[in-house]
């Protein structure tokens, strides 16, 4: 099987091989729990170019001295090191059992003499010129990756292995140090301390560098500033998905990563031990939210030997809390251990001496000051649950739900100790789960129906539970295989619900879609299922937004808001009637009939919907600064909806900040906005955010970056939809116009063409593309087609009386006129673009004007007049940070004979300040800078304190400032900078 993940930790590892190499000594220690994967990232690092010398810790050896050397050195004193790492040459003075070593200095200093010799005769200095202090290597970062020993060492050969190269650098590798007997380690520490020039790298792996086994000498030169330590956490989500792939599990899911990542702490020997002990049985564990996965039968076996060392009183405690959660107070697992506790046993016990007892065998941890006691590791807590029997779980489950107070808790436990069928458990459970419908939590609530449909009774009530838990699990996001699903549900009875839920599930295929919500429409009767014909003709506007036609998409969302005003299940259902109506026209009138709208954390659901698509509107009519004011509010708000109204949230206000020139910001919202729908498996809903993260990195100059999000929008386009199709032709367009490529601007633009007829992708203001059409075939010598590319276009700005369109069409119009020759109606074209501009926020596309202009009059002979145009457009394009385009208009500004204007660090785009730091480092900067929290910031960029934590490691350095109040004051310094989701007044650049 492939190695998996660890990219940061071996490139650590290579560059302390590459200083080794050059002669600077390295120590590294790698470090971290049993199973991690320390050997095997070893392993991997040593698989070819280094020369080894192996040696393992075992602690059946413990007490051998020096047998940790002896295989290092070889067991018979030739150094041959056979079976344990690859020939180094003749040793001396080595005998069997160390007996030749008078002690740990003797047998350090036939160390060096052996590392002296692997280097090559000469190739290292005498031992009596070597220093007496560690060597001087530069300080480098920690960082986590894998372990486990293994009999056959990493790197290592036959005893004949061929000569390596003069330059190749020594690894000597210590595995499980912490069972390495005491004198080698002495040894070992006396050879580490005399390396200077030596091309050695020594590598001491162990579980905890705080091991008391640990020779002091050894550790301290290894925990070290000058030292490089690895240390090793658990796979993340998407590695373990790649490991179960590797190991020919498929149908893990984001999701069900996520989950077997908390659960097992992403350590790979107990996610390999569980793969192949559970096989799909672990993937349908997964997928239940109300159902603990086992535990690694080994870890059990010690967790269980554990426990039946326990009193009567601490196994009730322990087995009490695992029925109950991760964690929970004493006083309620207490509680619930009295159905295992006979009354006598009871008195006899109390519950802070069971706890002791628990706590003192490793099952259970508590702190003072922390009034819940918790398992130490998941594992744990489902070896425990997994252990009890049926009759003893159903009655802990029954005595958890007379101890807890939440209602959703208590049918929880009810359901989970139900043997079989119960009607009325089943229509409590489904009520619950349609309140929590009501409120938008459908995590919750596909949860609870799940839950009736198990305990359902009759198949018609199994049938109605499930899909309206299939429906819930979809706006939650959580819907691994809808292939799976679908084929599911296509079982049932056929009827409105079922005809419903299969076209929302096909929503991809769109005739098939169409026909099953039309079917679905038919069996409906709106004025008896208001609620069910409100989500039908909710999906037959989400069908007609896919198809980007306009007018009905709104019409069928203002039915379904007529018919189910309350309704949380049509979700989105606001925004596709507002942005429908603006698609046909009528951004300015909506608008303006848009009653006022509270704060967005003061906002309903409902309100919260009409203020993402006000600040969409905004964004297409042209108000950029109170686009991304609503934008950036609605996403600060929108935490608790489903997962497709934060990807849209985050992608509309990663628009909207485009747009305005605030690209860093954009940055980080298109990556949010993608990580979002990857972790919910749902990657189809952010095609436009891979246009637009194409698009931003396009302008930027980072071509790699922009070209991988095009690939993945042209996968989707295959399927012949208009808007995949859209986003992936836009994204190579981008593309192709920052490259200066116009032919690819043309291939991907040109099936537009035959798209246009069939939906609204021509209103201005929305997905600008004619422009960059015309301007394509002006390039390549096509005037006539350039003109029917652009005149409809500009005949809808006029009407529409759009300037952000008009004066994108200006200088479409001028780069054509230019191209045919005709010098008077280019410069009315560019003029009539810079009286739009005045009332244009957008300065990408102020920019782009200002250098065509300029490039017009230099070659029309005007060079004063072009310095003029071609310098505004070289101050915007600096600010925006824009190298292909700011290099065009370098080079038409030489060409005019004018060096750039400005001093040196004024030139210089992103050369001071904030301009140093990535836009994710950018974002967290200023957000620490409005004074909120780690996990404030955490929060509102959806990612760890941990990583809010490692972002300011990295900017305090780069900027300067070892506090947030001097980190405010550097980014004052460069001028006022709001933060993402915090837009401040006044216009962009």
């Amino acid at each position: 099987m492939e190695f998996v993940g660890r990219t940061d930790s071996l490139a650590l590892l290579a560059a302390a091989r590459e200083r080794a190499r050059a002669g600077h000594p390295q120590r590294v220690l790698v470090e971290g729990p049993a199973g991690i994967g320390k050997t095997a990232l070893i392993r991997r690092f040593l698989h070819d170019d280094i020369h080894v010398l192996y040696g393992a810790g075992e602690e059946a050896e413990s007490e051998l001295a020096f047998g940790v050397l002896e295989q290092l050195l070889g067991r018979d004193g030739t150094g041959d090191g056979a079976g344990s790492g690859p020939r180094v040459g003749t040793g001396t003075g080595i005998g069997a059992g160390g007996r030749r070593w008078a002690d740990a200095h003797a047998a350090g200093a036939a160390l060096l003499e052996a590392l002296d010799e692997a280097q090559g005769a000469g190739g290292a200095p005498d031992s009596d010129d070597r220093a007496t202090g560690g060597p001087d290597t530069p300080n480098t970062s920690a960082l986590d990756a894998p372990s486990t020993p293994a009999p056959d060492a990493p790197g290592t050969s036959a005893p004949d292995t061929p000569a390596f190269a003069p330059d190749t650098p020594i690894a000597l590798v210590l595995d499980d140090a912490q069972w390495a007997d005491h004198l080698s380690l002495q040894a070992l520490t006396f050879a580490v301390r005399r390396l200077r020039a030596d091309r050695v790298l020594v590598l001491v792996v162990v579980r905890d560098a705080e091991d008391t086994r640990l020779a002091e000498g050894l550790r301290r030169l290894f925990t070290a500033d000058d030292a490089v330590r690895v240390r090793l956490d658990g796979l993340g989500p998407a590695e373990l998905a790649e490991l179960g792939g590797g190991m020919g599990v498929r149908g893990l899911t984001a999701q069900a990563a996520a989950r077997l990542h908390a659960h097992t702490a992403g350590n790979p020997l107990h996610v390999k031990a569980l793969l192949e002990q559970e096989g799909a049985g672990l993937l349908e564990a997964l997928g239940e939210r109300d159902v603990t996965p086992p535990a690694p039968k080994s870890f059990t076996a010690l967790v269980l030997a554990k426990l039946a060392a326990c009193s009567t009183a601490a196994d009730a405690l322990v087995c009490a809390a695992s029925v109950l959660g991760m964690h929970c107070t004493p006083a309620d697992a207490w509680e619930v251990a009295g159905a295992d506790l006979l009354d006598e046993e009871r008195r006899a016990a109390d519950v802070l001496t069971a706890l002791e007892e628990a706590v003192h065998t490793d099952l259970l941890t508590e702190a003072p000051g922390d009034p819940v006691i918790r398992f130490p590791h998941p594992l744990v807590h489902a070896a425990v649950y997994h252990q009890l029997g049926p009759s003893r779980r159903a009655a802990l489950h029954l005595s958890a739900a007379r101890t807890v107070r939440d209602q959703a808790h208590r049918l929880r436990h009810r359901a989970l100790a139900a043997a079989g069928p119960d009607t009325e458990l089943a229509a409590e459970l489904a009520s619950l789960g349609r309140k929590f419908a009501a409120e938008g939590a459908w995590a919750n609530a596909a949860g609870q129906l799940t839950a009736a449909a198990r305990l359902g009774p009759e198949p018609a009530v199994y049938e109605q539970y499930t899909l309206e838990s299939v429906e819930c699990a979809l706006l939650a996001g959580d819907v691994p295989d809808m292939g799976e699903v679908a084929q599911r549900i296509a079982q049932f009875t056929p009827g409105g619900w079922r005809s419903y839920l299969l076209g929302r599930l096909s929503l991809y295929d769109l005739d098939r879609a169409e026909a099953l919500l039309t079917d679905a429409w038919h069996r409906c009767d709106p004025a008896d299922e208001p609620v069910l014909g409100a989500r039908i003709a909710g999906q037959f506007a989400a069908l007609h937004g896919s198809m980007s036609h306009g007018a009905e998409m709104a019409e069928w969302a203002d039915l379904a808001i007529r018919l189910a005003p309350d309704d949380t299940a049509t979700d989105m259902i606001r925004v596709l009637r507002l942005n429908g109506l603006a698609m046909s026209g009528r951004a300015p009138q909506t608008l303006a009939a848009l009653a006022p709208l509270p704060d967005p954390a003061l906002a309903t659901p409902a309100q919260l919907e009409e203020l993402l698509g006000r600040g969409t509107l905004r964004e297409w009519t042209g108000d950029l600064t109170g686009a991304v004011r609503d934008l950036g509010g609605v996403f600060g708000a929108c935490h608790g909806r489903a997962a497709s109204f934060r990807v849209v949230a985050a992608t509309a206000l990663a628009s909207a900040e485009y747009r305005a020139g605030r690209w860093d910001d954009a940055i980080v919202h298109t990556d949010l906005a993608l990580s979002l729908a990857a972790d919910t498996d749902q990657p189809h809903i952010a095609l436009y955010c891979r246009m637009l993260a194409a698009q931003v990195h396009a302008v930027r100059g980072a071509f790699p970056k922009a070209q991988a999000h095009a690939r993945v929008a042209r996968v989707y386009a295959a399927g012949g939809h208009v808007n995949p199709a859209l986003w992936a032709a836009l994204a190579e367009a981008h593309l192709a116009r920052a490259q200066g490529r116009p032919e690819d601007v043309l291939a991907a633009l040109g099936p537009l063409l035959a798209l246009a007829p069939r939906g609204d992708l021509e209103e201005p203001g929305t997905v600008p593309w004619a422009d960059l059409l015309a301007e394509a075939w002006a390039a390549l010598g096509d005037e006539k087609r350039a003109v029917q590319a652009l005149a409809p276009y500009e005949v809808l700005a006029t009407q529409r009386g759009h300037h952000g369109a008009l004066l994108v069409a200006a200088r479409a119009r001028g780069t054509l006129e230019a191209a045919r020759g005709d010098t008077v109606a280019a410069e009315r074209a560019f003029r009539s673009g810079l009286k739009h501009a005045a009332h244009v926020e957008a300065p990408f596309d102020r920019a782009l004007l200002h250098l065509a202009y300029g490039g017009f009059l230099r070659r029309a002979g005007r060079r004063t007049r072009a310095g003029e145009q071609l310098r505004t457009a070289r101050d915007l394009l600096v600010r925006l940070d824009a190298p292909p385009d700011l290099g065009r208009c370098e080079r038409e500004l030489a060409a005019c004979g004018l060096g750039p204007a400005g001093s040196a660090p004024e030139r210089e785009p992103r050369t001071r300040g904030a301009a140093l730091l990535t836009p994710q480092e950018l974002a967290v900067a200023r957000l620490v800078a409005s004074g909120l929290t780690n996990r404030q910031v955490a929060r509102e960029l959806v990612i760890s304190v941990k990583t809010v934590e490692y972002h300011l490691g990295r900017i305090f350095p780069k900027l300067g400032v070892d506090s947030r109040t001097r980190l405010t004051a550097a980014l004052a310094a460069d001028g006022p900078g709001p933060g993402p989701g915090r837009p401040g007044p006044g216009r962009a650049p």
